[in-house]
């Protein structure tokens, strides 16, 4: 038996009185993800990644863990919901423009204490005064910088369009616009780069483009490296209190992590590993997050159908948002009819071995996006659950 078809069983087993569709999280690879995380990250903290999680359950779990402190949040809403429940570090990783969410923290001294907003312009902090409300407490600032690798003179760019901020004197500038400014205080810095953390480098059957994209991060490492460090020298010079630097994603932990300048690594999507984070060749993964859809027809030889499974990931579209048939392995989709929103044909040989109402299990193409489709994650260990914990959705909680 494959280790593949070993974690099959299990997980048939495990979930043989539940009827599909059903997600699980398996917490032996997930903590051994988390294992490998902090290895990776060299004794610098590790802050977790909510978007990745969306799961309060489990972020309680790793941050029970050494060597993870904090939490990236993606929306001001869910950053106060989680300093309710007593999350005491969460960094707000996106700009917002939440009115009520803003006049909120600056009216709850606890909420202003755990709670940190991300800028990239002075207008940010305009509506942050104009929601204020009354309330006087100060808010806690972090500067984003933008990470892209310019080429040819600028024309070429490769990276997220994020932060207009790039050079040291732009950073250096905004943080004087917070210090000058009263009922702020600049926090942090925090430089995402997505196109080394969150692409992968060994894409299957594509030898050449492969090659392309190592030697694209590598000159892209090596330039943000020197124009990071500028800038937080930059930024120091003007808030020399300057709590942390965060840097880095689940692909580029150990090269983030390596840089003086950074103080902490954020990461998320290396908890579940879903199928983007199989293409890298800085890291690999244990497949922590799956969910299963129950076989509804037999159209022919060859072929099954399950219920529901159309789950794109965001992004670009592509085959690459799909998720993927996991288990038992060697089933592909139709490509006439790909997943679906109600139905999907499944091709293959090991379709002829399953049965109507047998499971066929999945794995999603980006991490906590698979929590929007469930209410609930069952928890795994061995061949049995031990624990369900409710999802952000199962929690009444759709913030984006």
């Amino acid at each position: 038996m494959t280790p593949r078809a070993a974690d099959r069983a299990r997980y048939d087993r495990a979930t043989a009185h539940l009827d599909a569709p059903v997600a699980i999280v398996d917490l032996e690879a997930f903590d051994a993800n988390a294992d490998d995380l902090v290895r990776r990250a060299g004794g610098k903290p590790v802050r977790v990644a909510s978007k990745s999680v969306r799961c309060r359950a489990l972020l309680e779990r790793v941050l029970a863990r050494e060597g993870f402190a904090g939490i990236m949040s993606f929306t001001l809403d869910e950053s106060l919901w989680l300093a309710r429940a007593g999350f005491e570090d969460v960094l707000l990783a996106y700009p917002s423009a939440d009115r009520a969410a803003f006049g909120a923290l600056a009216a709850d001294p606890k909420l202003a204490a755990a709670v940190t907003v991300m800028i990239d312009d002075p207008a940010q902090l305009d509506l942050v005064d104009q929601a204020r409300a009354g309330g006087t407490e100060e808010i806690r600032v972090c500067l984003e910088l933008d990470t892209s690798l310019r080429m040819l003179g600028g024309r070429v760019r490769v990276g997220a369009l994020r932060s207009p901020l790039r050079e040291p004197a732009q950073l250096a500038e905004l943080a004087r616009s917070v210090a000058r400014r009263p009922g702020f205080r600049l926090v942090g810095l925090m430089a995402y780069e997505g196109h080394v953390a969150g692409v992968g480098d060994a894409v299957a059957g594509r030898p050449l483009r492969s090659r392309a994209i190592r030697l694209m991060q590598a000159a892209a490492r090596k330039e943000l490296a020197v124009r990071r460090a500028a800038v937080v020298r930059a930024v120091r010079a003007v808030a020399p209190d300057l709590e942390f630097v965060n840097g880095g994603g689940t692909g580029s932990v150990q090269h983030t992590a390596a840089e003086e300048a950074v103080t902490e690594i954020a990461a998320g999507s290396g908890l579940y590993v879903p199928r983007l984070f199989d293409n890298y060749t800085s890291f690999t993964g244990r497949p922590a997050a799956l969910f299963a859809q129950p076989v509804v027809r037999r159209p022919g030889v060859g072929v099954v159908t399950v219920l529901g499974g159309g789950y794109p990931a965001s992004g670009a579209a592509g085959p690459d948002r799909l998720p993927v048939p996991y288990l038992p392995e060697g089933l592909r989709y139709d490509p006439q009819e790909g997943p679906g929103e109600v139905q999907t044909p499944l091709l293959g040989s090991p379709a002829d071995d399953l049965l109507i109402g047998d499971k066929v299990w999945f794995r999603h193409a980006k991490a906590g996006e698979l929590c929007e489709r469930f209410d609930s994650l069952h928890l795994v260990e061995g061949d049995r659950i031990t624990a369900t914990v409710p999802t952000y959705r199962g929690e009444g909680r759709t913030f984006l």
